[in-house]
């Protein structure tokens, strides 16, 4: 191992800050270094001990993240890494309370995700409970912290793009809460191992590509839980790796940067020089913090020593940041051994006594409800005498060491069941129950999607208006003069994907549009849908409005990590302190062949709960769904027919105004004997289908969903069992996927079970893929012949002697 001796950096790396002279900063960064490994140690502790379920731990870490926040500003951002405690009480965003209320999961107290999240994973709050935006610019900003590896550096893409965004358009920026002229970096942090992730590489291209303030810094310790570096990283260092996309003669590339973890005033220098550039100059930067160490090993779950040498122990105890620190500040006569040795006992102390008082206030609400459970259970056992299931629970109820809110709600719904076999009830426990799972609800399953004004379920709806002048013209046509209509009236839509720009996307809903608003506003990416979802998430984070396209629905695998992860899942894990009202333009159905003909409905309603799913049969429908989301807080999918831009529609006098609202659908025909229920593309098919049936004598109620997320929300298709009281639900997904959802939502949560006179029935693609050609596409996906021979299967049953 190389010597490790810090940088003889001094003064003159920091001569003042908010705490005075630089002995004073100095000092002050090393107390925050000690109560954040006293936290880390004591964190390990309360896991181990049962207090706390899991602990995802920053020591070792300490020194380069105090480094880090000096170069912090009002009005940056931080899209971290799992370990960033440090950051946190530098930037005097977090207490030691604060850390310890979240790894309780403390409901009340964690100011981070309101105990939704596990320890180490912040955010701070960017907009209001009634929807609208907080100022920026007053303070630090931290976007809510994933746990997926690497996830944080799609959305760095966007948080840092939104800079670039507000620069090049300074009426943005002007005056504004998000943004000082695009002043603002955006700071990443990374495990080493993480960065093997492809999101690594291509969240790196995309910043060297775009030019945009991204401070990428690298936490490297060596190891990815057990697996070393030459396992990881080609050339055993990321820095060396990266080489090529060092800065050239001509401004193209990135900033590389590397310092060792225990040398404190280096790191400082580094830090102040390296996003100084980024600042000024918009070059992104990595950062390779190389030396850290895990004095505790990489989390709570296991032990170090059984993968590392005991050389390599050795090494870490001898290289360990703040040991390194401490010597330094010594040697260089800023404080003596005496004091420092003060210092840390008085660090333990500070953090037992805030772990405590964390714990203390935790324990309130939960011992307040085990006592009236503890009242509620003496008194059962005291009218039920001689219940031996009662004398049973209440037993296993005093055995309980540190019960949390579960365990006393599960021990109360337990006794519940026991006394629903007796002929008394409890109105106490009742009561109880009932009032704690409301306030689960609040606290658990409240804002997935937003509750406030700006929902996209409360825009007004607003029908389109035709007249004798209203143009017959092609599907692209419309949403061409609707994104012509909304760039105008919005300068903070900003659109891009690839061939979306120059050509106007390869169907022609942009043409012509780049060149009207220009390449700042309409642009064209690489491909990379990974980061094309990032850029859209940090960009609706910041305040502009980002349409975000992907070429095909195909193609939506290769961003779904960021869109399963982070977009879906932002509301809902800050407890609605943050939000992306972000906007994906895809296409997918019929077409030809295996990679551009997809309809996998099923995994995104599945995999994207948190985002609304969109599936217009038409583009004026596409239209008006576009403007109810733009005018919404929520974000959302909008899946255009692939095989609709060139069949004729006709304009709306009152394109851009009007609204489709989500989770109503509407009833396309009328009929009494079957409800046909779809969307899309083949709803053209189904209606088709419904005039062939219709000379058999078969009249079908055919549904149009239009949106998948919300279904249904005011049963419009139980109301029509009711009549017809049979359904076939229709779709070109696997067979499962979302016609098996859409019957679960019809039939179990409306209740539309009890209308059926006959088996309800799905009718859908093939299980593989759709093949190529004409024919493939007839033999994989449901044909018209497929859908009028299913619905005379299902009348048949009716009346074997009228239809065959």
């Amino acid at each position: 191992m190389p010597e490790i001796k810090p940088s003889n950096s001094n003064s003159e790396t920091i001569t003042t800050t908010e705490h005075g002279n630089y002995r004073d900063t100095v000092m002050h960064d090393f107390w925050l270094c000690c109560i954040s490994r006293d936290a880390s140690l004591l964190g390990r502790k309360e896991v181990l001990t049962g207090k706390a379920k899991f602990g995802i731990l920053g020591d070792g870490k300490e020194v380069p993240q105090v480094a880090l926040a000096h170069a912090f500003k009002k009005g940056d951002w931080r899209s971290g890494y799992y370990r960033d405690q440090t950051i946190m009480f530098a930037l005097g965003l977090g207490t030691i309370e604060d850390y310890f209320a979240q790894l309780y999961a403390d409901v009340e107290n964690d100011p981070w995700s309101h105990g939704r999240q596990m320890n180490c994973h912040f955010a701070t709050r960017t907009v209001r409970d009634d929807g609208t935006w907080e100022n920026h610019m007053s303070g630090y900003n931290i976007s809510s912290d994933i746990s997926p590896t690497g996830g944080q550096m799609a959305r760095s893409v966007g948080l840092a793009l939104a800079s670039k965004i507000y620069k090049q358009i300074p009426s943005l920026g002007e005056n504004s809460h998000f943004s000082d002229s695009g002043n603002e970096v955006c700071f990443c942090t990374i495990g080493d191992a993480s960065t093997s992730e492809g999101i690594f590489w291509e969240s790196v291209n995309a910043a060297a590509v775009l030019k945009i303030p991204l401070a990428i810094s690298v936490w490297d310790d060596g190891y990815g839980i057990s697996v070393p570096v030459e396992l990881q990283t080609t050339k055993k260092s990321i820095s060396r790796a990266l080489e090529g996309f060092q800065l050239d003669e001509y401004g193209d590339g990135l900033l590389l940067f590397t310092c060792k973890a225990w040398d404190y005033p280096g790191l400082c220098a580094m830090y102040e020089r390296g996003i100084q550039m980024v600042r000024e100059k918009h070059i992104p930067a990595v950062f390779h913090i190389q030396e850290c160490t895990q004095p505790q090993g990489h989390s709570t779950s296991g032990s170090h020593e059984r993968y590392k040498s005991d050389k390599r122990m050795q090494w870490e105890h001898d290289a360990d940041c703040l040991k390194v620190m401490g010597q330094w500040i010594v040697d260089n006569h800023l404080a003596t051994e005496e004091e420092l040795s003060q210092l840390r006992e008085k660090s333990k102390h500070f953090v037992r006594d805030a772990k405590n008082k964390a714990w203390s206030a935790y324990r309130v609400q939960v011992d307040i409800l085990k006592d009236k459970l503890a009242e509620i259970l003496q008194s059962a056992k005291n009218t039920h005498e001689g219940n031996e299931e009662i004398h049973v629970l209440q037993l296993n109820f005093n055995s309980l060491l540190n019960p949390n809110r579960s365990d006393l709600i599960a021990m109360a719904r337990r006794l519940k069941l026991a006394l629903m076999k007796t002929t008394s009830g409890n109105a106490s426990l009742d009561n109880l129950i009932e009032s704690e799972m409301q306030l689960a609800d609040r606290d658990y399953h409240s804002h997935l999607y937003s509750e406030n004004s700006g929902s996209a379920l409360r825009i007004p709806v607003i029908a389109p208006v035709y007249n004798n002048s209203s143009e017959t013209v092609n599907g692209y046509q419309i949403l061409n003069a609707f994104f012509d209509k909304v760039l105008q009236e919005h300068p903070n839509i900003i659109a891009f994907g690839e061939d979306l720009g120059k050509i106007g996307d390869v169907n022609q809903g942009f043409a012509g549009l780049q060149e009207k608003y220009g390449d700042k506003r309409v642009f064209d990416t690489g491909i990379r849908e990974w980061t094309i979802m990032g850029q859209a998430i940090g960009m609706a984070m910041r305040g502009l409005r980002p349409v975000a396209e992907l070429q095909y629905l195909d193609y939506l695998v290769y961003g779904l990590t960021a869109l399963t992860d982070d977009l879906a899942t932002l509301r809902h894990r800050t407890a609605g302190m943050q939000q992306a009202p972000a906007i994906i333009r895809t296409r997918g159905h019929r077409l030809e062949g295996i990679w551009h003909s997809g309809s996998q409905m099923g995994m995104v309603v599945h995999a994207l709960r948190g985002i609304y799913i969109c599936v217009p049969r038409n583009m004026v429908q596409a239209a008006g769904m576009y403007r109810t989301l733009l005018h919404s807080n929520d974000p959302g999918i909008v899946v255009e027919c692939l095989n609709g831009y060139r069949l004729k529609e006709t304009m709306p006098q009152n394109m851009g105004v009007y609204t489709v609202p989500l989770g109503l659908p509407e009833i396309l025909r009328a009929g009494d004997d079957i409800t046909i229920v779809s969307y899309g593309s083949i709803l053209r098919l189904a209606s088709e289908a419904a005039e062939l049936l219709a000379v058999w004598g078969i009249e079908v109620e055919l549904i149009d969903v239009q949106t998948l997320l919300p279904f249904d929300l005011e049963s419009v298709i139980c109301y029509s069992l009711q009549k017809t009281n049979r359904v076939l639900f229709l779709d070109e997904d696997v067979p499962g996927g979302a016609t098996a959802y859409m019957m679960r939502e019809t039939l179990e949560v409306q209740g539309g079970y009890r209308y059926l006179d006959s088996a309800p029935h799905t009718l859908s693609g093939a299980a593989h893929r759709p093949l190529y050609g004409s024919d493939g596409d007839y033999f994989s996906k449901p044909s018209l012949e497929d859908i009028v021979e299913k619905v005379l299967s299902i009348m048949h049953e009716v009346d074997p002697g009228r239809w065959p």
